[in-house]
């Protein structure tokens, strides 16, 4: 693409100034490696690839050395350089692919990706064989994991899904083999046993059916040596920064202890013994971290030693890389490139993406034809990388094409002519033009002048006033027609911004473009065209509408830690308001939309292309964003960039409310608040849970290795109840141990009540009900939490009433107490009897005298049976009618005096009262009350009454 600047000579010729701007292909984006999970509802694979150039740059794909055909294959397409795949399968779409950016100056290739498919099959169904051990003999339970990629985590359950296998120093699971490893079988490991494994992708789970584990019945196994069972291979590779986790476990009676060291020379400080140090865990590992371990199983019959070497590698690394270079034809070149790595890394050239043989690139004596993309390869055994360059060798002289030219121009105006050389290769190169004139033109003008202005500056959201205003003939009509960007402005369509208004006088017309609330997209160029039948003038002002800046361009992620990511980004438009400050923005899993991250440095001013985003979170996923800011205000932000998860890092939050309590008998119950997802800093996340009885000095240390856990059950039948224990729990994933909460006060669980209650006492209340008290037992172990009295009581009471008891009745009464764990002796036994029943006969013959609002109530006494209790009084319930509520009167005669609010009808019932409760109601009577009337017989009653006549 050329580009051209006018300059008047000093002899007044007209000089071009011409620069050339084209470049070839410079990757923006290269295709990282893919893990992509079968069972994806999405179904799609995309593959990055994006580079800049000028020409712009087309795309083609390889999928392990072979051209992708997206014609043919409709599997496959491209959208811009990324290649989509869709109904991806491992059998045709596993392999390594990389992508080629080419245009006119030349070609390259981007770095391999590797595309992988997750996924975990099921067990086989088929009925496994039952293990039969002798006690303290050493066994190996076999998971035999079913087809699976990538990596997986192993786990036990023991009878029933949720109970896992706690790891210990007798019990080990082999994250390698993925079998359970018992060194010492004990009666309590009798039972069934199921493997489940995870699939670190795609977080599916499988379980294996059980596997009998029973004890054979010939005897104890005689105390023997510590065989190891498994451990780490002869020869360990790993990736420098990464950890390293080396196995050592070993069968034995008693349990064998495990040792490490590193032969001529010392474990490195940062190492961790995990899981009753049957792991060596090596994170971050370094190269000088390589050398010779030893893992060693003893016990007091013997021992067994075993040693492995650990190497280290390196990926290569640029130390000298390849520029951009332009020459002169003829001139010499030699470009070097130089990169470190375990191994050594070998090179190999590549020019537009065909291969060179030198590893020093030496070229003499160039021509044109060696212009082009150039690549240097370093690469090892486990990995390669790519240094790019274009390399220009220049031409001659521009040749140019004859070309001559009709110009049309107006009156008192500049003429502009186009200057464009048919092709040359120097870029920026200074060019003269010289234009020769071979007529002489002639110029009319009917309008004799026309006034616009050439410039006009505004704000976003303000208003203004374009002028347009033209001097001709008073015998010629004028018309006029405004244009924005070359285009006649509609002002039907667009009349919510624009207004057109005319003044015409004697020999001059204006034409003023009002234009309302001004937007951004209202910027550009104004074309005022003023035209008679005879000729046209046109005049043009540029409106400049300052406001918030535009968008930065792509967001790119050029370094990420666990902490940090470093960002580049693009320019936006500043929108003729210079850009002060950029503000980076990131949005995860976890947080409630955008949030604006910390920067260094802080802040990012308008000259900077590239900052930090600083103290984000370890192993989350993040996408960030720019967005820019003026004196005007804040932009739209840029587009987000590609998604990235920070590096993997120790935890750094410990769990909160930690808390215990209850259980079953000899049980300490730990319980904790999860750890947050967001905070688990990394794979392998679980919790360490520490505890010692108080006044002791060492700690128990127990792994629990699902990152959901919320309780831990440690049961030791040698503690008693109650037991005081001090508690923390701390966290841990692959990169290392992180801090542990406060210490708590945790008690056992306590054991049934041992003493019985005391002081027990029986009184009758009626004939259905007895009252019990007694006195509870000594403090203790074993507290009540209630008791049983021929019944459960809710509370930790001291008294209950028995009740639907029968009458005249001899009973024996116990008192236990009872908690969670069981229930305590019981007291001696008492013996209470409830008192006769009630008398069955109602009172009858109700007979009253109403004056006003009195009522004057008789009956007939009610006597008792040899079985009944003896009448101590009645009872009168009075009740208004449509009302659930009863006034009581008590009395010792078959007779009282009852006192009625006005303006009311009452229903009055009478019962009799004795020792043994409350005796049968009588027939209902109701008593109208109104002032200077007396009450009337109500037809409830079925018993005999008098009624007074009225008075």
């Amino acid at each position: 693409m050329w580009s051209c600047m006018r300059v008047i000579g000093e002899a007044g010729q007209i000089l071009f100034s011409c620069f050339y701007e084209e470049f070839g292909p410079v990757f923006m984006q290269e295709p990282d490696d893919v893990i992509f999970p079968l069972e994806s509802d999405e179904k799609k694979v995309m593959m990055n690839c994006e580079a800049r150039g000028n020409p712009p740059p087309t795309y083609s794909w390889f999928v392990n050395g072979t051209e992708v055909d997206a014609e043919t294959d409709y599997r496959y397409n491209f959208i811009d350089g990324n290649l989509i795949i869709t109904n991806a399968s491992e059998i045709t779409d596993f392999g390594k692919y990389q992508c080629k950016a080419e245009n006119s100056y030349g070609i390259i290739l981007s770095r391999d990706a590797l595309l992988q498919f997750a996924y975990l099959g099921a067990f086989s169904a088929k009925t496994r064989g039952g293990v039969s051990v002798r006690e303290g003999q050493g066994v190996v339970l076999m998971c035999t994991p079913p087809p699976h990629s990538p990596e997986i985590i192993y786990s036990w359950v023991f009878n029933e899904f949720p109970s896992f296998v706690a790891e210990d120093s007798r019990r080990f699971i082999s994250q390698e083999t993925g079998n359970l490893y018992i060194s010492k079988v004990q009666r309590s490991d009798v039972g069934s046993y199921i493997c489940l494994v995870k699939n670190t992708v795609t977080n599916a789970r499988v379980l294996s059916p059980p596997t009998p584990l029973t004890l054979k019945t010939d005897g104890e196994a005689h105390r023997h040596t510590a065989p190891l069972a498994v451990h780490f291979p002869t020869s360990v590779l790993s990736a420098k920064g990464v950890t390293v986790r080396l196995e050592c476990f070993a069968l034995g009676n008693p349990v064998p202890t495990i040792t490490w060291r590193k032969i001529n020379g010392n474990i490195p400080k940062k190492a961790r013994l995990r899981k009753s140090q049957a792991v060596l865990e090596i994170p971050n590992i370094q190269l000088e971290d390589s050398g010779t371990y030893e893992c060693k199983a003893e016990n007091p019959r013997g021992g067994t030693a075993f040693k492995g070497h650990l190497q280290v590698y390196t990926l290569p690394q640029w130390t000298r890389m390849i520029n951009d270079t332009q020459m002169d034809s003829g001139e010499k070149l030699q470009w070097e490139c130089k990169a470190t790595g375990r191994p050594r890394p070998t090179y190999r050239w590549l020019r537009n993406g065909s291969p060179l043989t030198p590893q020093v690139l030496t070229l003499l004596h160039r021509t044109l034809t060696d212009s082009g993309m150039y690549q240097c390869v370093a690469e090892n055994k486990y990995g390669a990388i790519y240094s790019n360059a274009e390399l220009k060798i220049l031409a001659s002289a521009p040749v140019f094409i004859p070309n001559p030219m009709r110009v049309i121009a107006t009156l008192g105006k500049d003429v502009s002519l186009e200057c464009k050389p048919r092709r040359t290769l120097k870029k920026r190169a200074l060019y003269t033009c010289y234009a020769q004139q071979q007529f002489i033109p002639q110029f009319v003008s009917v309008i004799y002048n026309m006034c616009a202005p050439s410039r006009v500056e505004v704000t976003v959201g303000e208003s203004v006033v374009l002028s347009c205003k033209a001097t001709h003939d008073t015998s010629l009509d004028v018309a006029f027609q405004w244009l924005f960007n070359q285009k006649p402005i509609n002002f039907q369509q667009d009349g919510g911004h624009f207004e057109y208004i005319q003044t015409v006088r004697a020999r001059s017309s204006t034409v003023d473009l009002m234009i309302r609330s001004i937007l951004l997209k209202h910027a550009g160029k104004y074309g005022c065209r003023a035209q008679t039948s005879a000729d046209t003038v046109f005049a043009e002002a540029e409106l400049l509408v300052r406001g918030p800046p535009g968008p930065p361009g792509v967001v790119i992620v050029e370094e990420i830690t666990d902490t940090t990511a470093t960002l580049s980004w693009t320019r936006g438009l500043d929108n003729h308001s210079p850009i002060s400050t950029y503000n980076l923005q990131a949005r995860s899993p976890f947080s409630l939309g955008w949030q604006t991250v910390r920067t260094d440095p802080d802040p990012v001013t308008g000259d900077m292309e590239s900052a930090m985003a600083v103290e984000l979170n370890p192993w989350v996923e993040y996408e960030f964003r720019v967005v820019a800011s003026n004196a005007i205000g804040t932009g739209d932000p840029s587009s987000p960039s590609r998604s990235v998860r920070t590096k993997e890092a120790v935890p750094s939050v410990a769990p909160a409310n930690v808390s215990g309590g209850n259980g079953r008998r000899h049980e300490l119950v730990i319980s904790w608040e999860p750890v947050s997802e967001e905070f688990q800093n990394g794979e392998g996340f679980g919790y360490i849970v520490a505890f010692r009885a108080n006044g002791t000095r060492g700690w128990k240390e127990k792994m629990v290795t699902s990152a959901d856990s919320t309780t831990y059950k440690y049961r030791d039948e040698t503690f008693p109840p109650l037991t005081p224990f001090e508690v923390k729990v701390g966290v841990y994933n692959n990169k290392g141990d992180g801090p542990f909460s406060k210490v708590v006060t945790v008690y056992s669980a306590e054991g049934e009540p041992r003493e019985a209650p005391s002081d027990v006492k029986a009184s009758s209340i009626s004939s259905s009900e007895i009252r019990v008290t007694w006195k509870p037992p000594n403090p203790g172990p074993g507290r009540p939490r209630g008791y049983e009295v021929c019944a459960v009581t809710a509370k930790n009471e001291t008294s209950m009433v028995l009740t639907g008891l029968e009458g005249n009745s001899v009973y024996l009464i116990t008192v236990k107490g009872f908690n969670s764990i069981g229930q305590g002796p019981a007291s001696a036994a008492i013996t209470a009897k409830t008192r006769k029943a009630p008398p069955a006969q109602p009172p009858s013959n109700l007979m009253w005298i109403q004056e006003g609002n009195n009522v004057s109530l008789s009956w007939d006494p009610v006597k008792a049976k040899d079985n009944e209790s003896d009448v101590i009084g009645y009872m009168v319930l009075v009740r208004q009618e449509g009302r659930g509520h009863n006034q009581v009167t008590r009395t010792i005669n078959p007779s009282t005096m009852l006192s009625l609010p006005e303006g009311g009808t009452y229903i009055i019932e009478v019962r009799a009262i004795s020792e043994g409760g409350e005796g049968a109601v009588s027939s209902q009577i109701r008593v109208v009350t109104s002032s200077g009337e007396l009450g009337r017989v109500s037809g409830l009653s079925s018993q005999p009454s008098a009624l007074l006549p009225d008075l």
